[in-house]
């Protein structure tokens, strides 16, 4: 299920835009249970010849929505969740064993399918019409999206796929992948990054078996919708729902954090789940949410073909637990190549605890770009996808420090501040000015921004 939508390498100076052709080539692949085949990266931006995007094999005409930069589609492929030993894995493989063996079928077979090598590259229609979110939802945006074109994009969620896998005839399973969001850059966001969707379906005689005398409970009713549930919903259906949910989430989380663990559940609105509810626990002290889950839209399990069952879907982020889990405290250190950073997760069973032994903390070098903003529609966004582009991740973080609106022009300044360090080694000031220069000249030339460097 979707989060909530809050949630860099070497300089290479580039344009922010795609130039009119680039290929990545590769296979899409689809796993079932255990099967972990992956799209396998293989980048390689050539001289523009046609206004196309090449990926996975399949050739996507550009149009006026086209924004996937060439620093994005080279981390398309990667599928560090399917990488041996990544703490990415790690986390995966460690609640596929707890579904696996938690959750077993007549037959003894995991009742759960788990699908980790889906392409990351969907339609609007999977990553947003399936799902039920309205045409004015801000979640379409372009500013928060990588779109190849009006038609097709970069999932920005794994829930891209419950239609598909509930449609196929699935009533349990666990989706894994990389999803891609233009967001702001800070030590804990990132514009690629992994999510695992959990889906499960019941019956009428599955989820009233147990209860005592539940032979005249039914799962549906003609009713109101209110903020406790759907309109077709029975309110014992979605009790029952909700209950089985949040128990399956809280043994997940025990079972990775331990025994003691707090948790809390907040409301708040998805818009293909209700009602739904962030999950929040208490570790070492800090409240932190961890993900977003709720009752299925009943109109989606229908139209994907399973109008006799109800349902739960919930969402999680892989590094926000193996940030919470291993103490990591940069998200740019998952994509690194460090072997002082990646050999601490070679354990050799998946549930080793692992105590994250910090790298050497490099001094940061802080830069202000201050600039008039263009009259024409300009998104923040726009900027952070640049400066990743041209930065990589040797950005640590931007803010937006002042915000400035002239009294007589009513022209309005944006400066921020960019904190470069890299994870790795210490950088120079006279490579970051280059870097920082090219910021600059893109913005103007990219943005049509004007300058008060």
């Amino acid at each position: 299920m979707a989060m909530l939508w809050k949630f860099m390498r070497v300089a290479k100076y580039s344009k922010t835009a795609l130039s009119p052709q680039v290929n990545v080539r590769g296979i899409p692949t689809c796993s079932r249970h255990s099967s972990s085949k992956s799209v396998p990266s293989d980048f390689a931006a050539k001289t523009p010849c046609s206004n196309t995007v090449e990926l996975l094999g399949k050739a996507y005409p550009q149009d006026d929505y086209s924004n996937v930069t060439e620093k994005i589609l080279s981390k398309v492929g990667k599928n560090l969740h399917n990488k041996k030993h990544h703490p990415l894995w790690l986390i995966k493989e460690q609640v596929k064993d707890h579904f696996y063996k938690q959750y077993v079928g007549r037959r003894g077979t995991p009742l759960f399918s788990v699908y980790d090598g889906l392409s990351p590259v969907v339609t609007v229609q999977q990553n947003f019409d399936s799902l039920l979110i309205p045409q004015n939802h801000a979640s379409r945006r372009k500013e928060d999206n990588y779109y190849l074109n009006r038609d097709h994009m970069l999932r920005a969620h794994t829930s891209a796929h419950q239609w598909d896998l509930i449609h196929s005839g699935l009533d349990a399973f666990l989706a894994v992948g990389d999803v891609y969001r233009r967001d702001t850059i800070d030590n804990t966001h990132y514009p690629v990054f992994h999510q695992m969707e959990g889906v499960r379906l019941f019956s009428c005689h599955e989820l009233f078996s147990s209860v005592k005398d539940g032979e005249g409970l039914q799962l549906f009713e003609q009713g109101h919708r209110t903020a406790h549930k759907q309109e077709c919903h029975t309110m014992e259906a979605v009790r029952l729902v909700e209950f089985n949910l949040k128990q399956v989430l809280v043994r997940l989380m025990t079972h990775i954090f331990g025994d003691g663990l707090q948790v809390r559940w907040v409301d708040c609105y998805f818009p293909f789940t209700h009602p739904s509810f962030e999950m929040e626990i208490n570790f070492q002290g800090e409240w932190m949410e961890v993900l977003g889950c709720g009752v299925m839209e009943q109109q989606l399990v229908n139209s994907a073909g399973a109008k006799d069952k109800i349902g739960w879907a919930f969402g999680l982020g892989l590094e926000r637990l193996a940030m919470i889990l291993y103490n990591i405290p940069d998200i740019r250190l998952f994509w690194s190549e460090d072997e002082r950073f990646l050999k601490q997760f070679i354990v050799p069973h998946i549930w080793q605890k692992i105590k994250f032994q910090p790298l050497s903390r490099y001094p940061p070098l802080v830069n202000d770009i201050s600039f008039w903003l263009p009259a024409e529609t300009y998104s923040k966004n726009d900027f952070y996808d640049l400066a990743r582009t041209i930065g990589g991740d040797l950005i640590e973080k931007i803010d937006l420090v002042d915000e400035f609106t002239h009294p007589k022009t009513k022209k309005v300044s944006h400066c921020y501040r960019i904190i470069y360090r890299h994870p790795e080694r210490t950088l120079t000031q006279d490579e970051v000015h280059r870097i920082h220069r090219a910021i600059e000249e893109s913005a103007v030339r990219e943005l049509g921004v004007e300058g008060r460097f």
